[in-house]
């Protein structure tokens, strides 16, 4: 198969300075506020139908716009956290069409970039990569068998437009490795966005600070930046002594609206959206403290409005009227 070129796959704007935005809670948004039935929290299946990907574009949109309105770039993510081979099991996806999902997660995306894109806020495309298991109990996968088992989804990515990949709502460290090293195999640069739970560790009881440490350590350093993902600020907060290396490698913030427990959100039949200004100046803090910052989005029960209230309490204002 021929491969498509990619934009920025060699030179991501991200790692020259600004402020990258993305979207909010994707699944949430589509299952509590849209209506839509997503079986098992997977997005992806949206993308076999034509009203499906008419929404996908719709929700997109909506974060688009604030993304102009303030003139920064962004980071477009694929719809495809589920779509790995033991969700696209459950779902009756077998790898080709797993392959044909994830490709089309990408192309989805070049026609929002083609529209929205301009030259001072370049739009870079991010193949969403999910954890084998649930993103909140911890998996049991050797460093090697994450690599192999997460290579056939980043092997897609690797030969579309996608400029990066990113594993999301990751909360063992050997995923994180299997990840980078897949990415790294295929030429792909590489996030890394790990989840904690309240006490602001991963849910195997690992500090943030060992996981990033030890990915590092085992990749040589391989991924292009870190992320937390999928937890409310106040549980992470604490654990960022903004002193020590560790710390400046982490690249981005996608929180949840919810202060609930992870336990607590699995068990909640309403969404719990929190309060935007309230979250919005969490981010403020973290961005005067983190200058390294440079992805602000957000996780479940975000959605375009808590992303606006962010833009407002982060971005200079200069960036307004440019």
């Amino acid at each position: 198969m021929e491969q498509e070129m990619a934009k920025y796959r060699e030179n991501l704007p991200l790692l020259n300075g600004g402020t990258f935005l993305s979207d909010g809670g994707m699944e949430t948004t589509l299952i509590f506020h849209d209506g839509f039935e997503l079986p098992h929290f997977a997005s992806f299946v949206l993308l076999s139908s034509a009203e499906g990907r008419r929404k996908l574009l719709q929700y997109y949109t909506h974060y688009l716009d604030i993304a102009r309105r303030h003139n920064t770039g962004f980071i477009l993510d694929t719809a495809t956290w589920r779509a790995n081979a033991d969700w696209g099991e459950k779902l009756g996806y077998d790898a080709d069409a797993l392959a044909t999902a994830n490709r089309d997660a990408v192309y989805l995306l070049t026609e929002l970039r083609d529209q929205y894109e301009r030259p001072q806020a370049p739009i870079v495309l991010n193949g969403a990569i999910g954890p084998r298991g649930d993103g909140y109990k911890a998996g049991r996968m050797s460093a090697d068998e994450a690599e192999d088992y997460h290579a056939a989804q980043i092997a897609t990515f690797a030969a579309s437009e996608a400029d990066l990949v990113s594993g999301v709502t990751l909360n063992n460290v050997n995923e994180g490795i299997g990840i980078a090293r897949a990415a790294r195999r295929y030429g792909m640069p590489c996030a890394i966005s790990f989840t904690v739970e309240t006490d602001g560790r991963l849910v195997t009881g690992q500090s943030l600070q060992d996981a990033i440490e030890t990915v590092d350590a085992e990749t040589n350093g391989y991924p292009h930046y870190y992320m937390i993902n999928c937890a409310h600020p106040s549980h992470f907060d604490g654990a960022l002594d903004q002193g020590q290396a560790w710390v400046k490698r982490i690249g981005g913030i996608r929180a949840n609206a919810s202060m609930m427990s992870h336990a607590e959100l699995d068990e909640s039949e309403t969404l719990d959206a929190g309060d935007p200004a309230d979250l919005a100046r969490r981010y403020r803090s973290l961005t005067g403290r983190l200058p390294q910052l440079r992805v602000l989005g957000g996780c479940c029960g975000t959605d375009h409005r808590h992303i606006a209230a962010i833009c407002e309490a982060c971005l200079p204002r200069t960036a307004l009227s440019a």
